[in-house]
């Protein structure tokens, strides 16, 4: 598997979390391993939505899929991909109500 660096890197972890189902999931995964079922039961989605979702985060070399027995559990790639995410969450952003949403819903960033 290649290694991606630098500014790739924070490209492809932008990526994953600027959907908010994903950002979801690596939130939960944060946490500790999941699998799909649990994953989609903790977020009120379907099962093949999440599955969509683990398959771009797993592209992204974000997440890892690790067999267990007939089963797959998910994790981070890098468990300091979780201290990155909860120290994103302790970001306080000043934020334009003149250009974005305040729900984030919609986002000029051009």
């Amino acid at each position: 598997m290649p290694l991606v660096m630098n500014a790739s890197v924070l490209a492809r972890f932008g990526y994953a979390l600027s959907d908010e189902t994903r950002a979801k999931i690596m939130l939960e995964l944060a946490g500790g391993p999941a699998y799909p079922s649990e994953l989609a039961t903790a977020l009120g989605v379907s099962r093949q939505s999440v599955s969509n979702h683990l398959a771009c985060l797993r592209g992204c070399g974000l997440v890892v899929a690790v067999p267990q027995g007939r089963r797959t559990q998910y994790e981070l790639a890098d468990r300091r991909l979780g201290h990155a995410i909860h120290d994103l969450l302790g970001v306080v952003l000043s934020v334009d109500p003149a250009c974005c949403a305040a729900d984030a819903s919609e986002v000029c960033c051009s």
